[in-house]
């Protein structure tokens, strides 16, 4: 939960200091990929060391729909700063 937060406000601090429109498709994008390489790299490391987060590709799908979610969760956080900085420096 505390982790979600920080994203979010993260996002948020993203979009209201960065002057202009951000390019969220282009940020949910970035963030699926990170998230499918994260999601291999792990899922591998979990099959051929039998220690690890997940059981092989369980644990590689279940990373790669966590960090699609921070990555959304970041997203909203840019939408919302990007709003913010429209209202207050008009």
């Amino acid at each position: 939960m505390w982790f979600e937060l920080l994203i979010l406000i993260i996002g948020i601090a993203y979009g209201f200091l960065h002057r202009g429109k951000e390019d969220k498709m282009g940020l949910l994008k970035m963030g699926a990929l990170i998230g499918i390489v994260l999601g291999i790299i792990f899922g591998l490391l979990s099959i051929f060391t039998g220690i690890g987060i997940g059981i092989g590709v369980a644990g590689a799908i279940g990373i790669f729909i966590g960090i699609v979610i921070l990555a959304i969760i970041f997203i909203v956080g840019v939408f919302i700063g990007d709003y913010l900085e429209g209202v207050i420096r008009k």
